[in-house]
């Protein structure tokens, strides 16, 4: 059974960073798309950012971009998103998800796997 697990989630201050891993196990998601959401507190999961197959191609949502990347290390079934300048508006619970026969993008709905998510915490 697949299952994702990530990790990397803190407390941190303005300005600072971090890096969540997403690891798979159960099967690899090599060929998929894979995605990071986030919940902030009392709102509804949001998309962040996604990537293609093999790296290729890869997209963020606007209020992260520049300073959030999204990357994948296929030998080690991980996907990865380095968060940069944080900022309280950041926070939220972060989730990794997976979109099994979708090479390029990955929604919301069309992600089959979640992870458990991983708090994220900016204090000002």
């Amino acid at each position: 059974q697949a299952q994702l697990v990530e990790s990397g989630g803190g407390l941190v201050q303005t300005g600072d960073s971090l890096r969540l891993s997403c690891a798979a196990s159960g099967r690899v998601f090599i060929g998929d798309a894979m995605g990071w959401f986030r919940q902030p507190p009392g709102k509804q999961r949001e998309f962040v950012a996604d990537i293609s197959y093999h790296n290729k191609s890869f997209s963020v949502a606007n209020s992260v971009n520049g300073r959030f990347t999204i990357f994948r290390n296929d030998a080690k079934n991980t996907l990865y998103l380095q968060m940069n300048d944080l900022k309280p508006e950041d926070t939220a619970v972060y989730f990794c998800a997976a979109c099994p026969g979708q090479s390029f993008t990955c929604s919301e709905s069309g992600a089959e796997y979640w992870g458990q998510g991983t708090q994220v915490t900016v204090s000002s």
